[in-house]
């Protein structure tokens, strides 16, 4: 054995104790940053767009996910009944209203 290899070693038998609870907290500070950063704003936003979804009435304008732009004209318990021109109707799923638009908007 020669002597880098021999300190090699050395230098591992002395490493510190406790170096697992130190990993342990990184990965917890780690996480908590991805969370607060990136996880807890997408669940506020999702959860804002589904209690639009849920307020949708007849009358309301929406934006359908293809960008789509109607008159809600009937609400059902899944899907809804979308006047996008003069004598045609669409009916599209709930979950495709893309956004609501107000009318001071227009």
């Amino acid at each position: 054995m020669n002597t880098f290899t021999h300190s090699f070693f050395l230098a591992q038998a002395d490493a510190p104790a406790g170096g697992g609870f130190t990993t342990l907290i990184f990965f917890a500070f780690i996480f908590a940053g991805m969370w607060f950063l990136i996880i807890a704003p997408q669940r506020k936003r999702q959860k804002q767009h589904e209690a639009m979804i849920r307020a949708v009435k007849s009358g309301d304008k929406i934006v359908t996910a293809g960008g789509i732009i109607g008159s809600v004209t009937n609400v059902k318990d899944d899907r809804i009944t979308v006047k996008i021109a003069e004598n045609t109707k669409v009916e599209i799923n709930r979950s495709f209203i893309h956004a609501k638009l107000d009318e001071a908007a227009e």
